[in-house]
């Protein structure tokens, strides 16, 4: 596969991986990214360092939210393919600063699919999220599932990406695929997620706080096992399914060009498991401190992949021990701990 690929986001997390991982298959990758404030500046500019080597990577500092930006972008660039994985993320800041996810994640959502429509391309993939699952308490989460309770406005937010995505797919004929990922952990992550903060504190010897009194679970898949679920999909693009009926059950498919997919690990882990690993790996115990539940959490996220693996043959590769000690091993590399 090759051609020219725009990854927003492409400063973030994913978005990094993602561009490192395309560049190597020869794509000419154009990322954009508004590298705001959310957590450490330094942590995205030090990713996009290592991006800005790589002879078929070209960055611009874009927000999502400019309409003329975005429009500009698209005008002079000639897309095939578009991987939107920029939002405003995280379920807690949601309560705080619901206007950023507005903002970020329903009108700049609004001007991709309005320059996908202006200028086409073969194949849109966007990120949605397993906080769409909300309130569902049926595992594993199948994309079937009524997804119609969100308990953040974080998921409600993806969810608006999902109904977005499927009107502009019917009205422009636009190939669209919509991705829901599930805990997403591995080097060069993001800090608010629980799995940094947690290594962090430990090392430095700070109280852990543990929501739902560790009675939580968790389906954690490693980044590598993300971003090849991604690239399986870029040239599986999806066509109007003749057999969907007014009365389907099929939510993940349609008689426009729409799909829609979980990819997660498909094994979830107990919270105070994950802790235990995590204190072997870092060879220190955790002081911890047990609390209620959050407002905007929920008890367990659990993937079926069985649409994807039937699509793609996709199969995660790394378990959570695997995981968590290639994160661990990073964080003490990149923060010079000994």
């Amino acid at each position: 596969m090759n051609g020219k690929i725009l990854v927003t986001g492409a400063a973030g997390f994913i978005g990094y991986h993602l561009s490192r991982k395309l560049c190597e298959l020869n794509f000419e990758v154009i990322g954009i990214d508004n590298l705001n404030d959310y957590y450490d500046i330094k942590l995205k500019e030090n990713r996009l360092k290592l991006l800005s080597v790589l002879p078929n990577f070209t960055f611009n500092k874009i927000d999502l939210n400019s309409r003329n930006g975005i429009n500009d972008l698209f005008r002079n660039s000639n897309f095939e393919y578009v991987i939107n994985l920029a939002a405003q993320a995280g379920v807690r800041y949601s309560l705080i600063n619901p206007y950023a996810y507005i903002d970020s994640n329903i009108s700049g959502f609004l001007n991709i699919l309005q320059s996908c429509r202006n200028f086409p391309v073969k194949h849109l993939i966007y990120a949605s999220s397993s906080s769409v699952y909300g309130g569902n308490t049926k595992t594993p989460f199948t994309t079937n599932d009524n997804v119609d309770h969100p308990v953040s406005l974080y998921a409600a937010t993806k969810k608006s990406n999902e109904l977005m995505a499927h009107t502009y797919s019917n009205l422009y004929d636009i190939p669209v695929t919509g991705l829901r990922f599930f805990t997403v952990y591995g080097p060069w992550g993001r800090p608010d997620m629980a799995y940094y903060s947690f290594t962090k504190d430990i090392i430095e010897g700070n109280q852990i706080s543990i929501f739902n009194h560790g009675e939580m679970k968790r389906d954690f898949t490693y980044i590598d096992d993300i971003i090849d679920g991604i690239v399986c999909l870029i040239d599986k693009i999806p066509v109007p399914d003749k057999g969907w009926e007014n009365n389907s059950q099929k939510v993940s498919t349609s008689f426009a060009p729409y799909r829609l997919y979980n990819i997660g690990n498909n094994k979830p882990v107990e919270l105070m498991k994950f802790i235990e690993i995590l204190e072997e790996k870092i060879g220190k115990k955790a002081e911890k401190k047990f609390l209620p539940m959050q407002p905007g959490d929920v008890l367990e996220t659990y993937a079926d992949i069985d649409d994807l693996t039937r699509l793609t043959g996709f199969r995660p590769k790394i378990n959570i021990d695997e995981g968590l000690e290639k994160f661990v091993k990073w964080y003490k590399e990149y923060y010079n701990i000994n």
